[in-house]
């Protein structure tokens, strides 16, 4: 073992009481690394920014998992900045180096029927809650609405005859939503039952879904447990049930049924469509059904 590994590693017990299977995870990440090193004929120590660049390389081409990847590119940014930290080097190589970044993961969608079955339990939530709550899962459905837009949803926003609805996103950048005609409807039925519970003798309230927050409207985590108490009600296990769960499956069904990444890209309201990427797997999964569903060889035995 490197002498500077077994000090760092030495370290580890003494001042940070690093228990035995850290210790363990932290030494094997070193000498997986010290082994790469020796094919350079480079001592652990003395590795360069470009020799851990390379190395992080090697592990992506090896097929590591990318969060193992990452969990070994912080034992080496603690053995190195330790060794500038004890005049070792001047330098810490590992400083602007940029692990990779594990894949987004994405929640597991509900299915068609599930979402069905909670928008019909709903009205059971009883009174306006009922509504809001039907009106909240229309149009996060329907729509693909980030929390965040669906609360702050002015109370005139809805209208019978606008298909299209403009909702600010994320760095306030606006963009037109379309709606169904199932979702407007739940929605102006939500509002008109807020605005007859004002009865005119309160101020009309600005939101759609409005609450006592500073705000004015309800908040992401107030939202939260709307469709959490919507899923208990229509027999689902809360923990499934979220506004984020309700966007992937808008997302996810759509693909399933047919539409586009581009497409999909704007509904959702994604500037790169990296970001849109991470639905492929449905796609992918779709497109492998097709493929076998009508391939003329893709039935066939190898010989």
């Amino acid at each position: 073992m490197n002498l500077h590994v077994e000090t760092f590693l030495e370290m580890l017990t003494a001042e940070r009481g690093a228990a035995r299977n850290t210790l363990a995870a932290y030494q094997a990440d070193l000498a997986d690394f010290g082994a790469f090193c020796a094919r350079h004929q480079v001592a652990p120590d003395a590795a360069g920014a470009a020799l851990l660049g390379q190395y992080l390389q090697w592990l992506t081409s090896q097929g590591l998992a990318a969060r193992t990847a990452a969990r070994r590119l912080s034992a080496l940014r603690q053995f190195f900045r330790f060794l500038a930290r004890e005049g070792v080097r001047v330098d810490d190589p590992t400083e602007l180096l940029q692990g990779p970044r594990p894949a987004p993961s994405l929640p597991k969608p509900l299915t068609e029927a599930e979402v069905e079955q909670l928008i019909t339990e709903a009205p059971g939530l009883g009174g306006l809650r009922g509504q809001q709550a039907v009106a909240a899962l229309e149009l996060l459905y329907s729509s693909g609405l980030r929390a965040s837009e669906l609360v702050a949803l002015p109370v005139l926003a809805l209208r019978a005859d606008a298909p299209l609805v403009a909702v600010r996103g994320k760095g306030g950048k606006e963009r037109l939503v379309p709606i169904s005609q199932r979702a407007r409807a739940a929605g102006l039925a939500a509002r008109e039952a807020l605005l007859d519970r004002a009865g005119g003798k309160a101020p009309v309230p600005r939101w759609l879904f409005p609450a006592r927050a500073a705000s004015g409207h309800m908040t992401r985590q107030g939202l939260g447990l709307l469709l959490k108490d919507a899923a208990l009600v229509a027999g689902l296990d809360p923990a499934r049930v979220s506004p984020h769960v309700l966007r992937h499956s808008f997302a996810s069904h759509l693909l399933a049924r047919g539409a586009d990444l581009r497409s999909l890209q704007i509904l959702l309201g994604h500037a790169d469509i990296a970001t849109t990427q991470i639905y492929t797997k449905v796609l992918e999964d779709r497109l492998r059904a097709l493929v076998e569903a009508h391939h003329p060889l893709a039935g066939e035995a190898a010989a």
